[in-house]
């Protein structure tokens, strides 16, 4: 939503251009020969903004999902953005994009960042939007083996992999509540999608360890 909202908005209102901050493509790893694309367009969008290849169109007749309840996820058509001739530029590609600069600047104008790291993270000043997207970050790990601590070995040790007990001060209990789900209903969807290729149980079925035999990351018990 929120990649769709702003470029339907921009053709609601016929605004021709509209100027993103960071290619999160580049700040957090893609093809290179992308990288050095500009533009946020649809393929950009299915491609590197959280869709993998999906269309929003796949998800119609899943869960009761009918297309009125995709509308705020649904990408103008290209009559559409032709029509306005809406561009999307990203200002990363033209200044240098740095998220502790910007954390600095915005401190100095009364941002107030996190009290200590993030859950998850090595910084106290990113994803603060959304209680949520520790269980996000959290699913990363399982499916792939890497979070946002993977720059440093020492920080991966430490910090990735955690599970999200707590998101910025928020219990997953409390979290998990306006989804109507449980921790331990949780815990069996985060079993169901857990990467077997990179993980595995251990014998008492009650902990996964990774390759080297480390259980203190996926310790649903006592993380």
């Amino acid at each position: 939503m929120a990649r769709t909202r702003p470029v339907r908005a921009a053709v609601q209102f016929n605004v021709p251009l509209i100027v993103w901050g960071e290619n999160s493509q580049n700040e957090y790893g893609g093809p290179a020969a992308a990288a050095e694309n500009n533009v946020l367009n649809r393929r950009w969008l299915e491609e590197f903004g959280g869709l993998l290849g999906m269309r929003v169109s796949d998800l119609i007749g899943q869960e009761g999902i009918e297309a009125k309840h995709l509308i705020h996820y649904t990408y103008p058509s290209d009559e559409e953005l032709q029509r306005v001739g809406v561009t999307g530029l990203f200002l990363g590609h033209y200044l240098p994009w740095d998220g502790l600069s910007n954390t600095l600047i915005a401190q100095a104008n009364g941002f107030h960042s996190y009290h200590k790291v993030v859950e998850g993270s090595m910084v106290n000043y990113e994803n603060l939007d959304n209680h949520q997207t520790g269980i996000h970050d959290y699913f990363k790990f399982l499916k792939f083996g890497f979070g946002r601590a993977t720059d440093g070995l020492e920080a991966v040790k430490r910090l990735d992999g955690l599970f999200p007990w707590e998101y910025l001060g928020k219990s997953l209990k409390d979290i998990l509540r306006p989804l109507e789900m449980t921790e331990d209903e949780f815990i069996r969807v985060c079993d169901k999608f857990t990467n077997k290729k990179i993980f595995k149980r251990d014998v008492s079925g009650a902990l996964l360890k990774d390759r080297d035999g480390n259980l203190t990351k996926l310790n649903h018990d006592n993380v």
